[in-house]
């Protein structure tokens, strides 16, 4: 077993290493032919900038990029919806050009609009009159004063990411409860055996030890739900075109998360909680006014600190993959690949146990925060 796992990694690092010495090689190539070979010299002196590359692949976007071959772009276009003075507008992202600088705008239903740097602007009416002349495929300048911005509801990529992720919990779960209809208490196998592990060790190893033995079953649908939308779009961020969306690691997302642990925390608050925050029991009532408002602060900061947690990890991972590949460009040498392609491989596998830890680490501390919730405090 180990002995086939090691060399499935040597094998896969040496096709790294011939991919990133192919891609570094056509680059050149590529800079050659279009400027001639006078410009050798300044291209291979150019500077390279990492920081784009790894930017556009940690943000949103509104279509899904898979790869470019021969300097083009293949991606799969999602649905742009917009709401406009107009009404709602809808149409694919297909029509916006590719290199995403704002520079060519499209029309729609009489209508004008550019996407620059990921976001969608409208030319307002004098300035799309101005630029009536023009084609969709004519370049501009992009002007802020001139545009407005419409109020963005499209399907982006880490929107389909997220219903990606939704229908594939649907699928894993109806198909293990299925399972125990169809067979009772006979020993699961297959998916089923995979997923009571797990679901076995979100009940006893975190709802029933931080929430206790008589009110953890009420909190299990939450738990289970957010550990394992978590860890599914952490795992299917690791993996590139099918997956590769950087969900929960957009700080929406998290916060979202976040304010869910909140609110189910604060609205099952029993009254010892609540009295444990506002006027905790056995203080003198100066030392009650001075930790009033601090406990009410740590109300907010708990689910604050989860959503910082799982974002920041989440999205540090990413960023410390592409920069070590980065390290081959911005170097130009292919010699930095025996040291870059090897350390972002360790990163990569590292991820695999942080996809899963981070999921933990969310669910076990929103069973914290509910256990302290709903605990029944004894008074002597």
């Amino acid at each position: 077993m180990f002995k086939n796992n090691f060399i499935k990694t040597i094998v896969f690092s040496i096709l790294s290493l011939v991919f990133m010495t192919n891609v570094y090689a056509k680059n050149q190539d590529k800079i050659i032919a279009e400027h001639g070979e006078n410009h050798k010299t300044a291209a291979t002196d150019e500077k390279y900038d990492p920081i784009p590359a790894i930017m556009s692949h940690v943000a949103d976007a509104h279509d899904w990029h898979f790869f470019e071959y021969k300097g083009e772009g293949y991606s799969m276009p999602l649905p742009i919806i917009l709401w406009t003075e107009k009404g709602l507008i809808m149409f694919m992202s297909s029509k916006f050009h590719h290199d995403n600088t704002g520079a060519h705008p499209v029309d729609v239903n009489g209508m004008r609009f550019i996407r620059f740097n990921e976001k969608i602007y409208q030319f307002t009416e004098s300035a799309y009159l101005a630029q009536m002349r023009l084609t969709d495929r004519a370049p501009i300048e992009f002007n802020y004063e001139t545009t407005v911005r419409p109020i963005d509801l499209s399907i982006t990529k880490n929107i389909f990411a997220m219903l990606m992720s939704v229908a594939l919990m649907f699928f894993v779960f109806i198909k293990t409860a299925n399972y125990y209809k169809k067979n009772g208490a006979v020993a699961p196998k297959g998916i089923a055996s995979f997923m009571e592990t797990l679901i076995v060790f979100v009940r006893d190893d975190i709802a029933r030890t931080n929430i206790g033995e008589k009110k953890y079953q009420k909190f299990m649908p939450f738990l289970l739900t957010v550990f394992f939308f978590i860890w599914f779009n952490n795992m299917l961020g690791l993996v590139p075109w099918i997956g590769g969306a950087n969900l929960t690691g957009n700080i929406a997302v998290t916060m979202v998360l976040a304010v869910f642990t909140l609110v189910v925390t604060n609205l099952n608050g029993n009254k010892a909680y609540w009295g444990h925050i506002f006027w905790m029991p056995g203080a003198p009532w100066p030392v009650k006014l001075l930790l009033a408002p601090i406990e009410l602060v740590g109300v907010v900061t708990k689910p604050f600190a989860l959503m910082i947690r799982l974002f920041a990890n989440i999205t540090a991972g990413h960023i410390v993959v592409l920069s070590l590949i980065s390290l081959i460009f911005i170097f130009k040498s292919l010699a930095m690949s025996v040291v870059a392609v090897p350390f972002a491989l360790f990163i990569s596998v590292l991820e695999l146990l942080v996809a899963f830890l981070q999921a933990y680490v969310f669910t076990m501390l929103s069973a914290l925060f509910i256990g302290t919730a709903v605990a029944e405090h004894e008074h002597h």
